[in-house]
């Protein structure tokens, strides 16, 4: 998977557009939250909610342990990074990113949820 494709799936998603909150770093939001961060397109990763704690993100990691960390500063809320074009099957990609989307919509007030 590229990351033309994986910035378009993330797109795909109902209320979902393409944000630029530091220069060079992109990301996929639903209403005024981030539920993808894509970076630069240099690396071929993604940034997920992958659940709703540490414990629970944790999986990824013992999963997949040279393709799925942590991430930085957020990581402690169930924020990993995962690698995309390797062990990590591009059908998980895509399910850990079906989850995030979920959780973040989830956690939007109602009024702005997409319909």
């Amino acid at each position: 998977m590229t990351w033309p494709e994986l910035l378009a799936y993330c797109l795909a998603k109902p209320g979902a557009w393409q944000d630029e909150p530091w220069e060079g770093d992109v990301v996929a939001k639903v209403g005024p939250k981030i539920f993808a961060f894509l970076g630069s397109g240099e690396r071929s990763s993604v940034g997920l909610k992958c659940g709703p704690d540490r414990e629970t993100a944790d999986e990824w990691l013992a999963r997949y342990p040279d393709d799925a960390t942590v991430m930085a500063y957020i990581g402690r809320s169930g924020w990993n990074t995962l690698t995309v074009g390797s062990a990590i099957p591009d059908d998980e990609i895509f399910e850990a990113i079906d989850a995030s989307y979920e959780t973040v919509v989830s956690k939007l007030p109602k009024k702005d949820r997409p319909s």
